[in-house]
């Protein structure tokens, strides 16, 4: 494995561990081998521990005192906390955008919802989450608000680990196909009403499907009222 060059140590770090993270090489819950990672990385516990703070400001380690690290488990209130504001702040970049995304964005987009398509067709669904994912940043970048893209992208690494191992029924997926037409049809149009309402509908659906194909761990208050029922 390549070390990393020390002029972008920091940066190189965090970007590592926090790929490490979302991809699920280590795993929610697993505890974090600091000698382990610094072996991999080439670098001393001093970087690697100041990149764990920052993963714990973005929510995907906890700290513990005197016990280590650990991953942070998803449960499915954080899923519903953090998509909820996600889809008002999608919401939001949809009216945005439509006042100024270009003609060249549009065309741009509509080509990746072709691929896209062809993606869900060949029923290959981490190529079609990279796409969708592509597509709904797009879509944000297009908002020209930095300050949203930026608050909206701290929330998405909460739930991107969640996003790209959900399962998905068939005829979820086929409804999410035609939502992003629609979708599309709206930024073309620069429809901001419409598309607000679509964007924000099309996140809360995410909801339900990906606690319940990912087998989230229930929230303390669920937890505690399986507990009482059992």
């Amino acid at each position: 494995m390549t070390l990393i060059d020390r002029s972008s140590l920091h940066a190189e770090v965090v970007a590592r561990l926090r790929t490490a993270i979302v991809d699920g090489e280590l795993s929610p819950g697993s505890r974090i081998n600091e000698r382990e990672l610094c072996e991999r990385f080439g670098v001393s516990r001093t970087p690697l521990r100041e990149a764990l703070k920052v993963m714990a400001s973005e929510g995907l380690v906890l700290l513990l005192p005197n016990r280590g690290a650990r991953v942070a488990t998803l449960t499915r209130a954080d899923i519903e906390d953090t998509f909820t504001v996600m889809a008002c702040l999608e919401a939001l970049s949809g009216e945005l955008a439509c006042a100024h995304i270009t003609e060249e964005q549009i065309a741009e987009l509509r080509a990746l919802h072709y691929e896209m398509l062809a993606h869900h067709a060949r029923r290959d669904l981490q190529a079609y989450y990279r796409l969708n994912e592509r597509i709904h940043h797009m879509i944000l970048t297009a908002s020209n608000n930095p300050v949203l893209i930026a608050t909206h992208a701290g929330l998405a690494l909460r739930i991107r680990r969640a996003r790209y191992v959900a399962d998905m029924p068939r005829d979820w997926w086929d409804q999410a196909v035609r939502e992003h037409e629609q979708i599309l049809d709206a930024l073309v149009r620069r429809d901001g009403a419409a598309i607000a309402v679509l964007l924000r509908r099309h996140l809360e659906r995410k909801i339900d499907i990906m606690a319940d194909s990912t087998g989230m761990a229930p929230s303390d208050a669920d937890a505690a009222k399986t507990s009482s029922a059992a």
